[in-house]
């Protein structure tokens, strides 16, 4: 809430001196301290105006009032110098001023803060020396695990992560594109460095498919060294410039992880080749292979320690970026194979064995000579380029003049026809070289169609060029970089001011620089530099340089952006960029391009035995090259420009992302700041107007349905059901208007009633169609949103648990009532067998008890029968008093007699010297007695048993005459024992039982 109530503290400071672009409305002019009292002394700007109160007064005294009131502000604001570093967005800055911005960037710097918020452009200074903790892995993870990072100290990972989430957070994504831009030697190519750093470590958290991410994050990482070596050199102004442009593609898919990158490169510097400036160097690949090379590879390349190349100047000065093995390591990742690695380093050596071929004049009728030593270095050039010597030497001394498709003539080249051939020779081999090793970068990282959605993009473009010799190359970059400084004018200080008119704000125009009038001198129809200079080069006649700045003269002399220095004798031309004046040479600047490669060249290239050298000229029409019109020749300009258009275009798609390098000092040294320096790019790139139209206007615009459908819950506003799912028209969505204004207001009177009722108009605006926000008003309505989705959700958690108590309590009334009908109808089962069981029982029982009885009296009748056989026989009586008590008497019998004891049935073995005589009563019983508890009768040499022992009964009559199964696993009748225990002295079961009822 601190940060809101700053942020509104700065708004109403602004808002007090006008609508809009007050505090630079008389910046430029009231900025005495800096050295320009009027923006119209640099470059033809006009001074800008704001609104002041007293209009019926003379202009001249309203400026001097505004200057006088305006010095005074920056007087006040400048006294407290111990604070100016704390301004981490330039914003915050009253009066915004080139001099209160300069202080603030100085103080920032001095206090060793490189990056400052200035609307929405980040402004970065470059510290010339390594911060390493600024760029480290837990920097990286502590700005992308933010919730907020707009709340820590500006940083670039703030503008990576903005980038990201955009992506990730929008509902239906859009691609992302960051422009990093500058002057040479302000930091872009270390900024693109860490960006693409940043998004290989973030994009890549997904444990899916884990080795192929790993794989696309080296190779993206990988391809950064391979390209600096072989398109950066050390320029006057920055000893690691990026000498072609490249607009590198992230690829992310739906999940927003990193599947893959390609690259796209605009205008390789290849005369850099061939031609250094003083005090420059060729490309850093050259001075890698002679510093780094080994003793074998040396052999192999030709390229001993003592020898000196004429295209490598100094050689002597060490940089950081003359590394081989970092080269090589990168070429390894990315999938260049050994065998591939060592041609691109024999066709590198064959080139620079070639820069050190002299020509000697001679005769126009012959060749031009070559001394020995020039021989030597071209017999090692066409060894490397595995080329036949002599063909070498006649296609660069010799030219073949064609008419139509028939050879006419050979005509010897002079000294600087041959020097041109030479250094044509050299520059058509490296730059197809690089234009394969990008198409190699790209078929080894970039993902197929179907597997990505969107990208996020890296621009890495030359920064603004003005040398003391400035020809076909500067201009080049110039143009790229006024059509990048175009789209920023463009899409945010143009169209930002003219999108509020055309939504009804009251708005008072913030003036600012439009580099329109310089493009329309570049590129525009049907007369500029560009036409004329393609027009001059389809001509079939020799070039002339006075000759064509006298045309240049005649056609573009109404344009006030084009000048010329009458006192200078070298044909030249002066335009005036949106960074300063340029004075172009012309001499050179029609052949450069021409950019035209003998056909016999090609041939030659065509007949290597070097395969790479072959492929790299194999689609090259030598015959199409050589003969084609001049009307038809496509120069270095016009492919230049389609290029750009199309790089336009896809930054026109895409939702751009500014950062603005600034050089603090023109010698690269660490921690300087020259003011002078700062000054002219502040003013260049429109810093200034920037953070005018920042401070006063309003970044952030949301139409009204995306408006509602975000935070329309806020108030239980819903869209219609048709713009949801269709969207609206612009008439529709006018009528959403007082719904977004009623979410507005309730906001509004919910966070502050002072706010709501002082400052609606410096935090939001409800256009016609779209609603303006200030970050300030963005933060309360994501406050509040997050407040209403809470109360929501607790709202939704509350019933979601009381319909779970509810449900969970049906549920066990359910399960008891389930248990208890189970339960129930066990017992019943139960119950039902256990009468089934007692009933089979019983049936048993009483079947057995008249079995039991019939046998009785069987045994009865049996026991009468013998009592009167025994009578019968002459046997001695038995003592009446033994026969009452049912004792036995034994007697000597002369023959064995079978007596069988009743009512037991048992079987007893009887000898002839053994009488068993019993009662019908007494005598039962005793055997039964005797036989239940298991006695044995023992008389001499003559044992008796019963059968218990072997059956486990001890009576027939305990034996089941069927089988009876009992399937209870608890008996009603436990006492119903079948097998009692072996116990002699005990009685169970059945057999206690038969005792008892005998």
């Amino acid at each position: 809430m601190a940060s809101v109530k700053q942020k509104l503290l700065f708004r109403s400071r602004n808002g007090v001196c006008g609508d809009g672009g007050d505090g630079g409305d008389g910046g430029d002019g009231g900025d005495g301290t800096a050295g320009r009292s009027t923006s119209s002394e640099k470059g033809g700007r006009e001074p800008r105006h704001g609104k002041v109160s007293g209009a019926n007064e003379p202009v001249q005294a309203r400026r001097k009032s505004l200057n006088d009131s305006l010095e005074g502000d920056v007087r006040a604001f400048l006294v407290n110098e111990a604070e100016l570093h704390t301004y981490d967005d330039l914003t915050k800055v009253n009066p915004v001023t080139p001099t209160t911005v300069l202080k603030c960037l100085q103080a920032r710097y001095s206090a060793r803060v490189f990056y400052t918020h200035a609307g929405c452009t980040l402004v970065a200074l470059n510290p010339f020396q390594p911060i390493p903790h600024l760029y480290s892995l837990d920097m990286m993870r502590e700005y992308h695990s933010a919730p907020q990072p707009q709340d820590f100290k500006p940083h670039i990972f703030i503008v990576a992560e903005e980038a990201y989430r955009n992506v990730q957070g929008q509902v239906e994504p859009v691609n992302q594109s960051l422009v990093v831009s500058g002057e040479s030697g302000a930091g872009k190519t270390w900024t693109s460095r860490c960006l693409m750093k940043y998004y290989a470590t973030v994009a890549v958290s997904s444990q899916k498919c884990q080795d192929t991410v790993e794989r696309i994050e080296r190779r993206v990482l990988d391809s950064n060294p391979v390209m600096e070596a072989f398109g950066n050199a050390c320029t006057l102004r920055n000893n690691n410039s990026s000498r072609f442009g490249k607009y590198i593609q992230l690829q992310l898919n739906s999940s927003q992880l990193l599947v893959g990158a390609s690259v796209q490169t605009y205008l390789l510097e290849k005369t850099r080749v061939a031609f250094q400036a003083p005090n420059e160097r060729n490309f850093h690949i050259f001075y890698q292979m002679m510093k780094g090379a080994s003793e074998k590879q040396r052999q192999e390349w030709e390229m001993p320690c003592d020898q000196r190349f004429a295209w490598l100047p100094n050689a002597d000065k060490t940089l950081e970026e003359d590394c081989l093995q970092e080269t090589v390591d990168g070429m390894i990742s990315l999938g260049i194979d050994a065998e591939k690695r060592a041609q691109i380093f024999r066709i590198l050596a064959g080139i620079l064995q070639l820069g050190n071929v002299n020509f000697s004049p001679a005769s126009e009728s012959q060749p031009c000579d070559l001394d020995e030593q020039s021989k030597d270095f071209l017999k090692k050039t066409a060894a490397l380029l595995q080329v036949p010597t002599e063909e070498l030497q006649e296609c660069v001394t010799v030219r073949t003049l064609r008419a139509g498709k028939q050879n006419v003539l050979l005509k010897p080249c002079s000294q600087s026809e041959c020097i041109i051939r030479r250094d044509c020779l050299a520059k058509v081999i490296y730059a197809q070289l690089f234009e394969w090793l990008v198409n190699f970068i790209n078929n080894s990282m970039s993902a197929d169609n179907s597997k990505w959605s969107n990208f996020i993009g890296l621009l890495d473009v030359y920064g603004f060029e003005c040398f003391l010799l400035n020809n076909l190359e500067q201009l080049c970059i110039n143009y790229a970089n006024e059509k990048l400084q175009q789209h920023f004018v463009a899409h945010y200080l143009k169209a930002q001011q003219e999108e509020y008119v055309a939504e009804g704000l009251q708005w008072s125009f913030v003036r600012y620089q439009d580099n329109q009038s310089c493009l329309d001198l570049i590129e525009g129809s049907p007369t500029s530099i560009f036409s004329l200079l393609n027009e001059e080069c389809r001509l079939n006649r020799p070039s002339d340089a006075k000759q064509f700045r006298v045309r240049l003269e005649k056609e573009l002399s109404g344009n006030t952006r084009m000048s010329w220095d009458k006192f200078s004798k070298q044909p030249h031309f002066i335009v005036a960029h949106y960074a300063g004046n340029v004075s172009y040479q012309i001499e050179g600047m029609m052949e450069k391009n021409k950019d035209p490669v003998p056909p016999e060249l090609l041939s030659l290239l065509q007949k290597s035995e070097d395969p790479l050298l072959q492929s790299l000229f194999a689609a090259w029409d030598t015959e199409g090259n050589g003969s084609r019109p001049h009307s038809k020749v496509v120069t270095v300009v016009s492919k230049f420009k389609n290029s750009l258009e199309s790089l336009m275009k896809i930054l026109h798609s895409t939702t751009p992302h500014y950062t603005r390098c600034i050089k603090p000092n023109p010698d690269c040294r660490p921690l300087t700041f020259k003011k002078e320096e700062v000054i002219t790019q502040l003013e260049a790139c429109g810093i200034v107007e920037t953070i005018h139209i920042s401070a006063a206007g309003f970044p952030i615009r949301v139409a009204y349905d995306s408006f509602l459908q975000r935070y329309g819950l806020i108030t239980n506003t819903r869209l219609p059901a048709q713009i949801n799912k269709d969207g609206c028209e612009s008439g529709e969505e006018a009528s959403l208007g007082p719904a977004v204004q009623t979410v507005v207001n309730t906001v509004l009177r919910s966070s502050d009633p002072s706010t709501y009722t002082n400052n609606n108009n410096l935090m939001v605006h409800c256009g016609k169609t779209k609603v303006f926000l200030t970050h300030a008003m963005l933060e309360l309505l994501e406050e509040q949103r997050g407040r209403v989705r809470s109360q929501k959700a607790f709202s939704i958690q509350c019933c979601w648990r009381r319909h779970q108590m509810r449900q969970r309590a049906i549920k066990t009334r359910s399960a008891t009532l389930i248990q208890a009908g189970v339960r129930a109808w066990l017992v019943r089962r139960e119950v039902r067998r256990w009468h089934k069981a007692a009933s089979v029982i019983q049936a048993k029982w009483r079947s057995w008890r008249a079995l039991m009885d019939a046998l009785a009296e069987a045994e009865l009748d049996d026991a009468e029968d013998l009592h009167e056989e025994e009578e019968s026989c002459s046997l001695p009586p038995l003592d009446p008093l033994l026969k009452e008590r049912g004792s036995v008497q034994l007697s000597s019998i002369p023959e064995p007699v079978a007596v069988r004891g009743w009512p037991l049935g048992l079987a007893m073995a009887s000898t002839p010297n053994i009488t068993v005589a019993f009662t019908a009563t007494g005598f039962q019983k005793v055997m039964s007695l005797m036989a239940t508890l298991k006695i044995p009768f023992r008389h001499g040499e003559y044992k008796v048993e019963t059968n218990q022992f072997d059956q486990g009964v001890a009576s027939i009559r305990a034996q089941p005459r069927g089988s009876v199964k009992l399937h209870m696993r608890r008996s009603p009748l436990r006492y119903a024992d079948m097998h009692p225990r072996h116990d002699p002295d005990g009685v169970t079961g059945l057999n206690q039982i038969l005792l008892e009822s005998v």
